[in-house]
């Protein structure tokens, strides 16, 4: 292959692996954001599993952020508000509320396994990238050292 032939081949690799990196990065903050929901969810079905043990009037202390809580008595633990999307939510049954967040959550992990295969597809072209560049680089580099002989 002629020297101009390898070095636009080593443009276009080049940009590639740039948008190749800038997948890569964007699938990383997508997995920092399921991972972040899914153990959301999954500290809230715990609550609910805490909730559906305690009785009428128990005292709880509720975490309202920042590692503070206020104390509250359980009013009644059959009836839970869940969220359903778009800022709307509505009262359910604690039973149906689990079933609820156990489905989101299993939707959430589907999505996680999905876009860790997209990123080790993506990692995997990124290397094989990088080493068909280092190819053309020396190569590029060993006919210019002859040429300038």
């Amino acid at each position: 292959m002629a020297a101009k032939g390898k070095e636009e081949e080593l443009r276009k690799l080049s940009v590639e692996m740039r948008f190749l990196e800038q997948t890569a990065e964007t699938l990383q903050q997508r997995l920092s954001m399921l991972n972040a929901a899914m153990t959301d969810l999954s500290y809230a079905n715990m609550t609910l599993e805490g909730v559906e043990k305690e009785k009428e009037d128990s005292e709880l202390l509720v975490p309202i952020g920042g590692g503070s809580y206020v104390k509250t008595k359980l009013a009644s633990s059959d009836k839970i508000v869940v969220s359903i999307g778009s800022g709307v939510s509505v009262e359910k049954q604690l039973p149906e509320a689990k079933a609820v967040l156990k489905e989101r959550l299993e939707e959430l992990e589907k999505s996680a396994v999905a876009a860790q295969q997209q990123f080790a597809q993506i990692a995997d072209r990124i290397n094989s990238g990088r080493t068909r560049l280092e190819t053309l680089l020396s190569s590029v580099r060993e006919e210019k050292a002859a040429g300038n002989v």
